[in-house]
């Protein structure tokens, strides 16, 4: 449901005929103005949210009680005279109103700032506001542990769009009105403990730790509303929904005896607290009942809570804040992304730390904030959820973060090698790439051709300090196995299974991140040995084997099954194993075929080959044979890697062939460079044109002819010839690396499956989600994309488990605050670079030992630990994270997820810790909208304000 959209009356209560006492009782409930005033109609959610489980009895008790004040029973009876008649029955009535969450109830006010001062007395029954109350109330339901239900919401689901209305319908329009803190209106964000710890000026009751030890010994928790009810909309966050929720003192017993939650220690609060912490979640207390008093303490996702949505939607975000705001230290910030990752404000991006050419620092634009302008529906950010996930300025940030396909933290893990970090290194690069060890030897460093040291003299040798910190992860004693972070409370792991077809980069790497997020997927691979092109399409020399065996054990040992030997649509159908309870399948089956071109002779008995299939050979068995020449047709790193091995098995003249000029290669330099060193001719601008064979039919040389050009004037590959001008070679053997195709086999049932294909067969999915038209089937890396490097296959493997994860959890949204992974390079060309470590690019030795021209051994030795702290010091560290203040809601998250000490809470906002009690909030809202209002009619718009304000009607002008 769209965050600005109405509900609409259910279907069955037009069924109904309509029930005055229920209206009325709306009326009395309701927090919104226009309603209070002047009455609820039948369509409205005061009325129809009611009328799903409330009875005419219950209203009728209700319409009797004021609003938030406390009754016992002997004054419930006296008000409801005809009903206490039967006393039995009125307690059942009234626990069955309890029960439902009509009515609170308490056993008398007896915390003060010391916490309990006296034994609970007689039960005392309230009639709640909708919010936060009986709306929120009707959603919860303690459910039994690994069915993630709430009954409640099967047979009314009506009562999660009743929630959702009733925490925005009050403050649609009235939020810029609300003082900082609140003011007794709704949720008060509460920071986390450590980050405001050295805080001299901080407040007792600005510590999560003080409201606990207050009720110690009265703590409960139970079912989050919020997360039940937006999954109950389809718009759920994939997040066990229960015990999020910690109910305090007199609201624990209540929920615990009504069936809505449970008692905790202290100590299981505080793990509940610091699980929170590390998923990114916002602690938020309630506000409502004035100085010192809380009932709740809840651990909120931004993508589905209603109370931080008050701040958010409405882009009032002081209306709930803490008193705190992030601030970054930009000398020590590296611009490794992750507070930027879990800031659920969006209040942090990156940027950059350098000057512009003319030595003035880069401006960011700040949210502009309704204390000083007119305020309307105009300023709303309806789409906050995924705004929110935005990672960059306009203006960029450190270019290889940018450039690396999976973004990992360059800037980030090269300083913490230069500090001797090399655990922590390691385990920031993995949060983004498992495959670490295996990327330092065969990465295409897109990060190194965007550094932005490059502009200067060489680029920083990413790649090999990479290499050395990854050389732990091929040792079992010191390998990085990342923690397991479950979304849940009472859940060590989750039951779901999904499938994993295919065993590359990015069917690992998919497999990965599922095991981080407390699943244990099976990944079913059709040969002896898992990897995929890893294994079986990049030559030992370039990558060993053992390496990659290492790093996939780190993945078993996190508890992923690899089943090899398994081809599925042969050994066993899709059908057969959803039968066997998989809900969701991962195909990254990548284009293991190969092309030839449509030319005479390819008909040849003996001596064609495509390069899939011969490095696989080649992998199989590296003592074999080649007699005669070989000549490999392809001008990419795989047609490389062929005749490189050609070379290796011992062919008379191996060469390659390709279309392009030296310069318009696909391959990278690197890869040329070697290839030359070792004796194999590269020949470009020729394309194949016949193949000749001998009396037998075996090949026996090929035609090429000259390439005039490679692309259109387009851009487009359209390659041109010119027929006369041609070259003839004598040779045994032709490897054509001209392109890789798909072969599905048996595995899509022959048709079966809904997946739709374009370009050939290529699935067609959804470029965000990876979904396909089969609705449990997902796609990526190179059966996705066509032929990329491992990096990539990497990423789409991350992207995909997220997606995995929310499609099998039920009610949750495919896309709501899924971080897009954009980022946008800062312009080199206006930097200015004053001060720099002037040493030269470290390069690693080569192993003299191994003969690099015919061995099947990688001689690229590692840098030293010296060289590698001289190299990460070359870093320029272009790159740091900026919050923007006024957008901040000081919940310390950021704070949680630094590695360097860089960004910090300052208690900037005091008049944000001020509790008012819900009854006093209109004098207070009163005072401080006149104030604002003088404030409107007389201030001046900043210039960056003025911005601020340009930007977001561009905004809504291209959104609509």
């Amino acid at each position: 449901m769209p965050e600005m959209s109405k509900a609409v009356i259910p279907p069955h209560m037009n069924d109904k005929a309509p029930s005055d006492k229920i209206i009325k009782l709306g009326r009395k409930i309701t927090d919104v103005a226009g309603h209070k005033m002047f009455g609820v109609k039948v369509e409205d959610p005061e009325y129809w949210g009611l009328a799903e489980i409330v009875t005419e009895e219950m209203a009728e008790v209700g319409l009797t009680m004021k609003l938030r004040h406390h009754y016992t029973f002997d004054e419930m009876c006296k008000m409801n005279p005809e009903k206490a008649k039967d006393k039995e029955a009125f307690q059942k009535l009234l626990d069955e109103m309890s029960y439902i969450g009509l009515l609170e109830y308490d056993y008398g006010d007896h915390y003060d700032h010391n916490g309990r001062t006296a034994e609970p007395s007689e039960r005392r029954y309230c009639l709640p506001m909708f919010v936060p109350g009986s709306a929120e109330l009707f959603n919860m339901e303690e459910s039994v542990p690994g069915e993630r239900s709430n009954n409640r919401l099967k047979e009314h689901p009506a009562l999660a769009s009743f929630f959702e209305r009733m925490t925005f319908m009050p403050l649609d329009g009235l939020t810029h009105l609300i003082p900082p803190g609140g003011a007794g209106v709704g949720m008060h964000v509460i920071p986390v403990e450590k980050a405001i710890e050295f805080e001299n000026e901080k407040l007792d009751l600005e510590q999560i730790s003080y409201w606990l030890k207050k009720y110690e010994g009265h703590i409960g928790v139970g079912q989050c509303s919020c997360r039940v009810s937006r999954a109950c909309l389809e718009e759920g966050c994939g997040d066990d929904e229960m015990n999020w929720c910690i109910g305090l003192g007199d609201f624990a017993d209540y929920c615990r005896e009504t069936g809505k939650g449970h008692d905790i220690t202290y100590e299981e609060a505080m793990r509940i607290v610091e699980r929170a912490e590390t998923l990114g979640y916002v602690h938020q207390i309630t506000n409502i009942d004035g100085e010192n008093k809380i009932f709740g303490l809840c651990n909120c996702n931004v993508n589905i809570c209603n109370a931080l949505r008050t701040s958010q939607l409405f882009n009032t975000p002081n209306m709930s804040r803490s008193a705190y705001t992030a601030h970054v230290e930009a000398e020590k910030c590296v611009a490794c992304g992750k507070c930027v990752e879990y800031c659920p404000a969006g209040a942090v991006k990156l940027g950059q730390k350098l000057c512009k050419k003319d030595g003035t620092e880069v401006e960011y634009p700040k949210v502009v904030l309704p204390d000083r302008v007119h305020w309307g529906k105009e300023k709303y950010d309806e789409d906050y959820r995924d705004n929110n996930r935005k990672n960059c300025y306009e203006t960029g940030t450190a270019p290889c973060k940018v450039a690396c396909p999976a973004h990992v933290s360059v800037q980030g893990y090269v300083n913490m090698a230069k500090e001797g970090r090399y655990e922590d290194a390691l385990a920031l690069i993995k949060k983004d790439n498992p495959f670490p060890a295996i990327c330092g030897r065969v990465c295409n460093k897109r990060c190194e051709a965007a550094c932005t040291r490059g502009t200067i003299d060489a680029p920083v040798a990413i790649d090999d300090i990479k290499k050395f910190i990854a050389e732990r992860d091929l040792h079992a004693e010191t390998r990085y196995i990342p923690p397991i972070d479950i979304p849940s409370n009472r859940l060590t792991q989750w039951d779901d299974k999904i499938a994993i077809i295919g065993s590359g980069p990015a069917g690992l790497s998919c497999a990965y991140y599922l095991a981080t997020k407390g699943y244990k997927p099976t990944v079913f691979e059709k040969n002896n040995r898992p990897g995929g092109m890893l294994t079986w399409g990049i030559p030992s020399w370039k990558l060993e084997k053992d390496v990659v065996e290492a790093e996939i054990d780190v993945i078993r040992q996190l508890g992923v099954e690899i089943k090899c030997g398994v081809e599925v649509g042969k050994d066993i159908t899709l059908d057969e194993l959803r039968a066997q309870g998989y809900k969701a399948f991962y195909v990254a089956i990548g284009c293991q075929g190969g092309k030839i071109p449509p030319i005479p002779g390819t008909d040849a008995k003996k001596g064609i080959d495509i390069a899939v299939t011969f490095l696989h050979k080649a992998t199989e068995d590296q003592n074999q044979k080649m007699d005669g020449n070989v000549v490999v047709v392809g001008g990419g790193n795989v047609a490389i890697d062929c005749v490189r091995t050609a070379a290796r098995f011992g062919a008379g003249k191996p060469q390659m062939f390709c279309l392009e000029q030296r310069d318009e290669m696909p391959a990278n330099n690197i890869e040329i460079s070697e290839t030359l060193e070792e004796d194999i001719a590269i020949n470009n601008g020729w394309g194949p044109k016949e193949i000749l064979k001998d009396e037998q039919g075996n090949v026996a040389g090929i035609v090429f002819k000259k390439c005039t050009s490679v692309k259109d004037a387009e851009g487009k590959f359209n390659p041109q010839y010119d027929e006369n001008d041609t070259m003839t070679v004598e040779c045994k053997n032709i490897i054509f690396a001209i392109g890789q195709g798909i072969e599905w086999g048996g595995l899509l049932g022959d048709g079966k499956e809904k997946v739709e294909f374009w370009h050939g067969n290529y699935p067609v999915a959804d470029h965000l989600t990876y979904q396909t038209a089969q609705p449990d089937i997902f796609v990526g890396g190179d059966v996705y994309s066509g032929p990329k490097f491992a990096i990539d296959a990497i990423e789409a493997g991350k992207c995909a488990a997220d997606s995995l994860h929310r499609f099998v959890q039920p009610g949750c949204s495919m896309t709501i605050g899924k971080n897009r992974r954009d980022f946008i390079e800062l312009d080199k060309d206006n930097i200015l670079v004053e001060e720099y470590d002037t040493a030269g690019r470290n390069e690693p030795a080569i192993d003299t030992s191994i003969d690099m021209k015919h061995s099947f051994r990688d001689a690229h030795l590692t840098l030293t630990e010296e060289q590698v702290k001289a190299e990460a010091s070359r870093c320029l560290k272009c790159g740091a994270s900026v919050v923007d203040e006024n957008k901040c809601i000081g919940c310390g998250v950021c704070t949680t997820k630094c590695a360097f000490d860089a960004i910090h809470l300052h208690r900037t906002h005091p008049e944000c810790t001020h509790m008012v009690p819900a009854e006093d909030k209109f004098k207070h809202i009163g005072a401080y909208a006149l104030k604002r209002a003088a404030k409107v009619a007389f201030s001046k718009k900043t210039e960056a304000e003025k911005q601020a304000e340009r930007e977001h009607k561009e905004y809504k002008r291209n959104r609509k």
